[in-house]
């Protein structure tokens, strides 16, 4: 989630709990809170969909790799290492900088060699699992190319409806300032609790608080 979602999320909990700590007949009972809770469901809902998405393309990356790893310099190489006995049994291995999709091919096209070619291998003392390994790699690898889509669908689907999401918190909050207005526009501490709240930065302190970190003061823009 980028950041300025991240602070807008954060406001929407904060307006949240303030409309609890306050409740109304118009404000805290009513519709409002009750759609802002729900649209902050919404989004928490996503943003978990969201991670596990990002989650599930690094875990396959990460299988990908080892996978390749052991492919190429291990598997591969033993059977290039046995065709070079015969020259008309020769193999040869795809660069290890070669694409997904390049090293699969070329490793395929290896394995159909070799199962053509397997009796005469076998005699030169190729392990009799050795194709089976090569063949059920490939197929993990395919695995994992396609863990990868589903992780990317999922990220990116569940960022374009946090996005929309985030959207209608925004307009939630600008409805509910007017109610607070409404209800508690006389009484200045709670208007300024809630324009802390409702500030996108974060909360802000009044000018007799300690300020953390560097100095200066932000200007607050409300969610």
């Amino acid at each position: 989630m980028n950041a300025v979602l991240r602070r807008r999320l954060d406001a929407a909990a904060r307006v949240r709990d303030f409309l609890r700590a306050h409740k109304t007949d118009a404000v805290g009972e009513g519709l409002g809170l009750a759609k802002l809770e729900e649209l902050i469901g919404r989004a928490e809902a996503l943003e978990a969909q969201q991670r596990a998405g990002v989650v599930a393309t690094r875990s396959a990356t990460n299988q990908r790799h080892k996978l390749r790893s052991a492919l190429t310099s291990k598997l591969l190489l033993y059977l290039r290492g046995l065709g070079a006995l015969d020259e008309t049994a020769d193999f040869q291995v795809p660069p290890s900088n070669a694409s997904q999709r390049a090293l699969i091919t070329a490793a395929q096209g290896m394995l159909e060699k070799a199962t053509s070619q397997v009796e005469v291998l076998l005699a030169r003392g190729m392990s009799p699992t050795l194709l089976d390994d090569i063949a059920r790699v490939l197929g993990e690898i395919e695995k994992t190319i396609e863990a990868s889509r589903a992780g990317r669908r999922g990220h990116v689907g569940a960022s374009a409806d946090l996005k929309a999401v985030a959207a209608e918190i925004k307009k939630q909050i600008r409805a509910l300032d007017g109610m607070v207005r409404y209800r508690f526009g006389d009484n200045p501490e709670l208007m300024g609790a809630w324009r802390s709240a409702r500030n996108v930065l974060g909360p802000f302190r009044s000018k007799s608080e300690p300020q953390a970190g560097a100095g200066g003061s932000q200007t607050p823009k409300a969610a």
